[in-house]
């Protein structure tokens, strides 16, 4: 080699370098920019004190969803708990050192319920630093939801403007993504949100295929079982859990497996398995193999269930519908099928409540208006507003605490200015366990931001 095919090589190797460096530096700036795009979508709200006087609520009028409503009634509330309820148009007397909130001409309502959402897993969805949904593998039943929820996630405060207090939070990705976990919309840290740390264990349904095919396929006769089979890997899953719980009971000196100690309250049937199906194959697999196993599960989807809802009744398996607004999926269907769908199901006795899809988490403060599409099409209003309340309470197991106004239960509702179903509506105070509860998001923050400029060019108030 000459010298001058030698310093070409030179020249040539030093351009890789420094090319190399600049794509370097790139990614590090673009990778910086996120971080503080994340960063800035921190929610910078101020978290609510714990209640510290009784608060007597006056005037308004009570939707308590287990009994009517009630006008001008009052309720009392002490250290999170509902205390008293009056009848309409009598009055509760005022503990000592207690204060009344007036809200005549108000509407309270029970904390809204979304019983299936990513809230607090993930922010923004084209940074992967800020999605926490899923673990490595397909199995992963030791994984708790709760434990990566972020407080201060900005999604937060946007979906309790709305009056969706309470939130089920479902890890996805895999055959048996972990379990779910059921949060408070308001707390400053991880503890404080959660308010029920394993609700059940969530299963993604594996897709059967159109002739149902698989141990409970109904259509082509039963297919042989393999290694391969996700039905056979979750059989296998549950009867190790059995086994193991089994052997612990008789024997506390047999090692702690962590993949299986938090299957206990499935396998006893005292908490639920959340299976995500849609189709009809899917949802008479998951019911038959629930029966099968003495399982209790909550189908959530349920796209097709109308076509099972026979079986869905016969076994009283409630159905979490993830939204009203969407395309028909058949083209036999007609353009309303997805709106009739929640009335079809209460005729047929059916349980079912409405939530919104796991990847539609961003818009859970949309979950009222899921439920009123459903009004003109044959579902009671009543009924709407009982399957984002207190059915949705019972799909999660927290019945006993939320979903509706009730002495005893939670102190967590609202005051509106009208039916949280309609869209004009604005929710005014919100209490979580008796704490009031900041309404600022980045939203109210970027309207008094420009309505603050109108006003200074005197064109607004």
């Amino acid at each position: 080699m000459n010298s001058i095919q030698r310093l070409r090589s030179s020249v040539e190797a030093l351009d890789a370098v420094l090319a190399a460096t600049l794509v370097s530096r790139l990614a590090m700036t673009v990778a910086a920019l996120c971080v503080a795009s994340v960063g800035h979508a921190q929610d910078l709200t101020h978290k609510a004190a714990p209640q510290t006087q009784p608060l007597l609520v006056r005037g308004a009028t009570l939707h308590t969803v287990s009994h009517g409503a009630l006008e001008r009634a009052e309720l009392l509330f002490v250290d999170g708990r509902i205390e008293a309820i009056s009848a309409p148009g009598a009055r509760l007397t005022l503990p000592d050192g207690g204060r009344v909130v007036d809200a005549t001409g108000q509407h309270l309502y029970p904390g809204l319920i979304c019983v299936a959402s990513t809230l607090g897993l993930t922010e923004v969805e084209s940074v992967d630093m800020t999605i926490d949904t899923s673990e490595a593998g397909d199995i992963n039943p030791e994984v708790v939801a709760a434990v990566a929820v972020n407080p201060d996630s900005w999604w937060l405060p946007v979906t309790r403007r709305n009056g969706i207090l309470t939130a089920g939070v479902m890890p996805t990705g895999g055959l048996v993504p972990g379990r779910v976990s059921v949060i408070r919309l308001d707390g400053w840290t991880t503890e404080d949100l959660t308010l029920e740390r394993d609700a059940g264990l969530h299963v993604e349904w594996p897709f059967l295929g159109g002739a149902g095919r698989g141990r409970f396929g109904r259509r082509g006769g039963a297919a042989p079982v393999t290694d391969s089979d996700p039905l056979a890997r979750l059989d296998a899953l549950f009867d190790a859990a059995l086994a193991y719980h089994k052997a612990r009971a008789a024997d506390p000196m047999v090692p702690v497996d962590l993949r299986l100690e938090g299957m206990g309250p499935t396998v006893r049937g005292e908490r639920p398995v959340f299976v995500s199906a849609a189709s009809v194959e899917q949802i008479e697999s998951a019911v038959l193999w629930a029966a099968e196993r003495s399982v209790r599960i909550v189908i959530v989807g349920g796209r097709d269930a109308l076509a099972r809802a026979d079986l869905l009744a016969e076994h009283g398996v409630p159905v979490a519908l993830t939204a009203a607004h969407r395309l028909p999926h058949r083209r036999d269907l007609s353009a309303s099928s997805t709106y009739e769908l929640p009335a079809a199901l209460e005729a047929k006795g059916v349980r079912w409540c409405m939530t919104i899809p796991l990847s539609g988490s961003a818009n859970a403060r949309n979950l009222p208006y899921e439920a009123a599409a459903c009004v003109p099409y044959g579902l009671a209003r009543d009924a709407a507003l009982r399957s984002v309340t207190l059915s949705a309470a019972e799909a999660l197991g927290v019945e006993a605490r939320l979903g509706s106004l009730d002495v005893g239960k939670a102190a967590t509702f609202f005051l509106a200015d009208g039916d949280p179903l309609e869209v004009t509506t604005r929710v005014l105070a919100a209490f979580i366990d008796g704490r009031r509860v900041d309404l600022t998001d980045k939203q109210t923050e970027l309207a008094a931001k420009y309505r603050a400029k109108y006003r200074q060019l005197g064109l607004g108030r």
